[in-house]
């Protein structure tokens, strides 16, 4: 079976362009249906961060209306190794045979400029490792060299929907495009997963679950 790491944001905030901030973090579902997904098929799944903070969940992921009314607090609650996750700055790709990144705000904060994920995700891309971002998770790439690819991500029309494309200092879907990207969206809030070889990316948080299914496709059983 194989062995995914998730690389979640350690971010608790997001600043916004006046120089405000807003509390963030994870968004839960995206962290939580992947995660159940690759554990209900037997795969181990180990957690990292930026520094090895603990990650938090964005408390709006956690509203009735965000998980369907399910209690997603309690599914959190008991992965224990979230609570005491890895050093993103010591793991070894080697040591993985696929990396999952959620979304939320927070890769817009932290993972957006960090250099240890670029360097991962860079080399992820480089040697075929399966690699699946959702939602925010692609403002991941930015920090990477990985340009050229098919992607989609949390579109602006989903940022306009959800509030915040006004405030924001910038949108994910415009600064993939000027990164070199081609972005593909679909039907807002819809599942979407674009698919390009090892590359693979869900669009939003309905993605999430169906984005971890494709991973299982191409993981060793």
């Amino acid at each position: 079976m194989a062995t995914v790491l998730f690389v979640v944001t350690g971010a608790r905030s997001w600043t916004l362009a006046d120089g405000s901030s807003v509390p963030t973090g994870y968004w839960a579902e995206e962290l939580v249906a992947p995660f159940e997904v690759l554990a209900d098929a037997g795969h181990t799944v180990r957690f990292a961060t930026p520094g090895g903070v603990r990650p938090v969940a964005d408390e709006r992921s956690l509203t009735p209306e965000a998980t369907g009314g399910r209690d997603l607090r309690e599914v959190l609650d008991d992965l224990e190794e979230l609570s005491a996750p890895l050093r993103l700055e010591d793991v070894d790709l080697a040591d993985y045979d696929a990396v999952f990144y959620p979304g939320g705000h927070g890769p817009m904060e932290d993972l957006a400029v960090d250099e240890t994920s670029g360097t991962l995700i860079t080399a992820a891309v480089e040697r075929d490792v399966p690699l699946a971002i959702v939602c925010h998770g692609p403002a991941a790439l930015l920090a990477s060299d990985v340009t050229g690819r098919t992607v989609t991500g949390f579109s602006n029309e989903e940022e306009r929907a959800g509030g915040k494309a006004d405030q924001a200092r910038w949108l994910l879907e415009d600064r993939l495009r000027e990164a070199g990207f081609e972005v593909e969206t679909g039907p807002a809030f819809e599942p979407k997963v674009v698919v390009d070889g090892m590359l693979l990316t869900g669009q939003n948080p309905a993605s999430s679950r169906p984005l971890a299914q494709r991973l299982l496709e191409v993981l060793p059983s």
